[in-house]
């Protein structure tokens, strides 16, 4: 049978309820455990996470609103992390972790084969927090690391730990997906953010939401935008002082982009499925095609959606991976478009 979820949420959970979660999990028939806002006893948490701990299916652990609500309950859920191995999201958010608790649960965190998505939003964290998440964006070729990370609704946070952040960004291997809202940003961070996400080349979501950005920010993401080639494509700005027509600028230029990869992405498996037509031409030697040749190339054309055929003498056939030619001495040559290297064809 394949592995199911466990959803509740905001209700007090009885003796009986957290033998079955408890079951469920060391009998590896759940992959998604999300008990947000549940009430519980210390007794049943300290359960639930011996069952994380035995668990091999679970993917996805919803902890939010304030079910780690203490020290006690941060060492259990660390000792969890650390035997198992198959969580590959933690939600955490609306915790009271603080930075104290955060350095309890980081060794685990650190450590851990498959985590890639973390949400630490309100979590009253600081810069002393900030610095040990830096550590699960390592470099790159370091180590694996985060692909999303949540830190929504951190205020504690100053200037000199989101600066710390954005060179993590910057250089980190794996980040795809970074969810800043509604913290006291301001220009000056944006401003350290905006270089982060020219410099990376995973980040595709940047969530800005009700950060205390203006116009000023705005142009210096514009600009960036514009101007650097990123892997960039979703940044939300709403609840921002932005006017309306910077916001749509910066979507727009986005959203160009986008359709560029489609289409090279297109390209690519086009050339994926045709290497080398080239090869099977087959002509005869000629100072000027043939008509029956003339129809074949266009054949070829016509099956591989080419274009771009000319009249002889000095035919140019161009194609994303190979090129064709009718050479002055008359013998048919193919480049390749990777290596641009020309051979000869009869």
């Amino acid at each position: 049978m394949l592995p199911g979820s466990i959803q509740i949420s905001g209700e007090t959970l009885s003796g009986a309820e957290i033998r079955d979660i408890c079951e469920s999990l060391r009998e590896n028939s759940v992959r998604l455990l999300s008990l947000r806002g549940c009430q519980l006893s210390e007794r049943d948490f300290g359960h639930v996470c011996r069952g994380v701990a035995e668990s091999r299916s679970l993917a996805q652990l919803n902890l939010n609103l304030g079910i780690v609500s203490n020290i006690n309950r941060v060492k259990q859920l660390a000792e969890a992390l650390k035997t198992n191995r198959s969580v590959q999201s933690l939600f955490l958010h609306g915790s009271p972790l603080t930075d104290a608790g955060l350095a309890l649960l980081n060794p685990a965190l650190s450590i851990h084969p498959s985590l890639v998505a973390l949400d630490l939003g309100d979590c009253m964290l600081g810069d002393e927090g900030i610095n040990l998440i830096c550590g699960l964006l390592p470099p790159d070729g370091a180590k694996s690391g985060l692909k999303e990370l949540t830190l929504s609704a951190n205020p504690g946070i100053t200037s000199k730990g989101w600066g710390r952040l954005a060179i993590a960004v910057a250089h980190s291997s794996q980040l795809r997906v970074l969810n800043l809202d509604y913290n006291p940003l301001g220009d000056q961070v944006a401003g350290m953010l905006a270089v982060a996400v020219a410099s990376s080349r995973t980040l595709e979501v940047l969530d800005l939401e009700g950060t205390g950005l203006t116009n000023q920010s705005a142009q210096t993401l514009l600009d960036m935008v514009e101007n650097y080639p990123t892997a960039l494509r979703t940044l939300i700005l709403a609840e921002n002082n932005i006017s309306p027509e910077l916001q749509q600028q910066i979507s727009d230029l986005l959203s160009e982009g986008e359709e560029e990869e489609e289409t090279e992405a297109h390209e690519v498996t086009a050339r994926e499925k045709n290497p080398w037509i080239c090869q099977n031409i087959g002509l005869v030697n000629a100072s000027v095609p043939s008509p029956h040749e003339l129809e074949y190339i266009q054949s070829l054309w016509n099956t591989y959606n080419l274009h771009g055929i000319q009249t002889p003498p000095g035919v140019t056939f161009m194609l994303n991976s190979v090129g064709l030619h009718r050479s002055g001495k008359g013998s048919l040559q193919g480049q390749c478009g990777c290596c641009k290297e020309w051979k000869q064809y009869l």
